[in-house]
Order: structure tokens, then C-alpha cells, then sequence
């Protein structure tokens, strides 16, 4: 919006038409926390891997060969050893892959989805979704899912999109394919209905939120002041945390971790020790997020 003389107006110029309209654009609607979960658990945990791989270095054009080699870490490294502390523990996750991660690594996500787990649409490159035209966004995310099933064999149905960057138009885009959940947005600690302009998009919302995310904690750039300032032990005891209080409310823990980053031998143990704390607990359900959603969706209170 613009002042006569042209210049843009201030927020605290909006008229209330305009900042309403931005605030209900894309909202959380009903909730959708069913009154168990499945086979009378009492908690549902929904582990997530975001295989990011080389992508974060080259979604802007990057080249850096350092930053390339902490990707592939992610391959030859960091699922290898996810995949067998979730095999140990007999425990299904989700994985969130870029179309580009999945061209380069073809068979780590074959070997990742013949072992139960589910692949979900996480961009092409790892792109920035809200920076991109509306055509860009929809043929990069729809050609996404078409890689995905063409390497793995099964159509996606979720998305995560990169960095939890949501456009305005990446709700309508979802909807357009079919998807039958996100899992990019920090509304609710439950499962969730998505409003498109006020009505429901057909869209179900499995939250995230960086406090369930090792990246915030562990993020290193050499030429900048980021560095890792949380301890592995500190980092388990929030998720631990967080999992203690979802499984008193009888909701869901859901939680994101990068192979590139937690799949160290210094890190790993937070994911083998954090399983092995749920699994100690009667009435878990560990399941895909696919799984969580359609079990909230058809179970949710009217």
C-alpha cells in the first residue's frame, strides 16, 4: 500500500482491512488432537530426518568445495548411521528430501524408503520459497514430487518445505496436488487444519517448531560470528523435555534433525538416547508423519 505521493505506507499505516487480510491469509483452523492414538497410545512421536545433503551450499549459488563435503557427509555419514539406531530400536520416521539431494543420491533413498520409512517433498534445491514467482514455486515443487516418485516409487503426500520459508502462494500449491499435510509452520503443538483465506484447504498441518530442531543449536558458518553454543547434553534435555510434557498432555513430540548435522559421533547418541527414553514410557506411538496425520484427521474430535 502507497500514500498518495507514492511512498510505500508504514505497517502502523495499514488500515485494518490490510493487516487482517495478511494475518488471515493462511491460518491454523480446528484442531485436530485425537482422543487417542493408535491402539490406545497415549503419545505419538513423529521423528523427522531433513536430508538437506549439498542443497543448502547450492540454493544460492554457492561453490564452496568445504561446504559441499560437509553435505555429502550427510550421505556417506549421517543416514548411514540414523538408519541404524532407527532400525535398532524398530522405530519409523520421516524424511524430508530436496529433488536435488534425491538425483544425487538415488539409492540412499531407495535404502531409506525399502526400510519402512516415508520420503516427503522438501523443495528442489532447497530454495527459498518466498522470494520465488508464483510459476517458479509451483513447477519447482510439483517437479519435486515427480522425482521423488520416479527415484523412490511412491508418490509423495507431504511436504516440508526448505527452511520452513512459506510463501503466500505455497498453501494453494499444496492444495492443487493433492498433498494431504505440511509440516513448515509453528501454530499448534497438535495437528491442525489449514484455513486458505478464511476456509479449509483440505491441508492438515503436522507443526514444527525450532526448538525441536537441531540446526538452531548446532549451525557453524567460519566466516561469520554463528557457532554451535548448546552442548549435545543440553540439546537432549530440551527434547527430552519437550517429549516429557507431550506425553503428560497426550498430544504429539514431533522432532527434526539434519543428517549432516546430528549424524556425528558425538551427536548420534542424542537420537539413540532420546528413543530409548520414549520407549521407556507405556503408550508410545512412533509413526510416520503421513501416518500421524491420517490417524488425527479421522479421529479428531467433531
Amino acid at each position: 500500500m502507497t500514500l498518495p505521493d507514492s511512498r510505500p505506507l508504514e505497517p502502523w499505516q495499514w488500515p485494518e482491512a490490510h493487516w487482517r487480510g495478511i494475518v488471515d491469509h493462511v491460518r491454523a483452523g480446528r484442531a485436530l488432537k485425537p482422543a487417542n492414538w493408535k491402539g490406545g497410545a497415549r503419545c505419538a512421536v513423529a521423528l523427522s530426518f531433513d536430508s538437506d545433503h549439498e542443497t543448502n551450499e547450492l540454493r544460492d549459488g554457492g561453490e564452496s568445495i568445504g561446504k559441499l563435503s560437509q553435505g555429502q557427509y550427510g550421505n556417506r555419514q549421517g543416514i548411514p548411521r540414523i538408519l541404524e539406531v532407527l532400525e535398532r530400536h524398530a522405530v519409523k520416521a520421516s524424511f524430508f528430501v530436496p529433488a536435488v539431494t534425491a538425483l544425487l543420491y538415488p539409492d540412499e533413498q531407495r535404502r531409506v524408503a525399502s526400510a519402512g520409512h516415508e520420503i516427503a517433498i522438501h523443495g528442489w534445491i532447497h530454495e527459498r520459497n518466498s522470494v520465488l514467482p508464483l510459476a517458479a514455486e509451483r513447477d519447482l515443487q510439483m517437479r519435486s514430487a515427480d522425482v521423488l516418485e520416479q527415484v523412490c516409487g511412491v508418490r509423495p503426500v507431504g511436504i516440508r518445505t526448505p527452511s520452513w520459508d512459506f510463501s503466500p502462494n505455497t498453501l494453494a500449491i499444496s492444495r492443487e496436488m493433492g498433498l494431504l499435510y505440511d509440516s513448515s509452520l509453528m501454530a499448534d503443538v497438535d495437528c491442525y487444519e489449514l484455513l486458505l483465506d478464511g476456509q479449509p484447504s483440505g491441508v492438515v498441518e503436522l507443526p514444527v517448531e525450532w526448538i525441536r530442531d537441531d540446526a538452531v543449536y548446532f549451525n557453524m558458518n567460519r566466516f561469520t560470528g554463528l557457532r554451535p553454543y548448546t552442548p549435545p547434553a543440553d540439546v537432549f534435555d530440551i527434547f527430552r523435555r519437550e517429549f516429557d510434557a507431550a506425553y503428560r498432555e497426550g498430544g504429539l513430540f514431533q522432532l527434526t534433525m539434519h543428517p549432516h548435522i546430528s549424524g556425528y559421533r558425538s551427536r548420534i547418541w542424542i537420537l539413540d538416547e532420546l528413543i530409548r527414553h520414549i520407549q521407556s514410557h507405556p503408550g508410545v506411538w512412533f509413526a510416520t508423519h503421513a501416518d500421524v496425520v491420517r490417524h488425527a484427521k479421522e479421529f479428531a474430535a467433531p
